[in-house]
C-alpha cells in the first residue's frame, strides 16, 4: 500500500527515485537533506516506501499519542517522552543496539530554517552504535529523491564531516537560501 502511495505522488509531482540495492542495508542513521521544507518527509518516506524500506523518525510522542496517532505510527514516527529521554543521541543507540534492522532518518540541519551548521547528533549516534551513515537527499532541481551514498565513519571528525559536506554541495533544496550547504 505504502509502495502504491509513494508511486503515485511522485507521478503526479514528477519525480524520480535513485537507490541502489547495494544501500539497502539492516542498520543505518539515513541523514535527510537538506531540510527546508514540510514535503520533504513526504518525499524522503515516498523514496524509501518505493524501495521497500522501513525507514523511522524521531518526534515528540505526542503526536504518537493524539487522535492521530496511529497515523503518525503508520508513517514511521517513534514518539519520544522528552521527560524520560533527554539525551536523544542515547536513546537512539539504545534503539539500534536493542533493533535487528533500523534506518532511523535524522535531519541534522535541525530544522527547516537556515542553520550556520549541521546538528552533530547524526554522527555521534552512527560513531557510538557501530553502524554507517547514508546519504539520503532530495534534490529540488532534478526532483529526484534517493541515497547516494553509504559511509562508514573514520572516527576523524573534521574528515568525515568534509566527505559529507562533499556529497550535499551539490543538491539543490526546494528553498535555497533556507539551506547552508557549509555544515561545519
Amino acid at each position: 500500500m505504502k509502495k502504491l502511495i509513494a508511486k503515485f505522488i511522485f507521478f503526479i509531482y514528477g519525480w524520480k527515485a535513485d537507490f541502489k540495492d547495494e544501500y539497502k542495508i539492516p542498520k543505518t542513521v539515513m541523514l535527510a537533506s537538506p531540510h527546508t521544507s514540510n514535503w520533504d518527509l513526504v518525499f524522503a518516506l515516498g523514496v524509501y516506501w518505493i524501495e521497500g524500506i522501513d525507514a523511522k523518525f524521531l518526534i515528540k510522542d505526542a503526536y504518537t499519542k493524539s487522535f492521530f496517532g496511529f497515523f503518525f505510527k503508520w508513517l514511521g514516527a517513534i514518539g519520544v517522552d522528552r521527560k524520560k529521554h533527554n539525551n536523544l543521541v542515547d536513546y537512539s543507540i539504545e534503539l539500534f543496539n536493542a533493533s535487528k534492522k533500523l534506518t532511523l532518518m535524522v535531519p541534522a540541519e535541525g530544522t527547516r530554517e537556515r542553520v550556520e551548521k549541521w546538528k552533530t547528533g547524526f554522527y555521534h549516534i552512527a560513531k557510538n552504535a557501530n553502524v554507517p551513515v547514508s546519504f539520503g537527499f532530495l534534490d529540488y532541481g532534478k526532483k529526484l529523491a534517493g541515497v547516494g551514498d553509504v559511509y562508514v565513519l573514520t572516527g576523524v571528525f573534521e574528515s568525515d564531516m568534509e566527505y559529507i559536506e562533499d556529497f550535499y554541495s551539490t543538491i539543490e533544496a526546494k528553498f535555497p537560501e533556507l539551506y547552508n550547504k557549509k555544515i561545519f
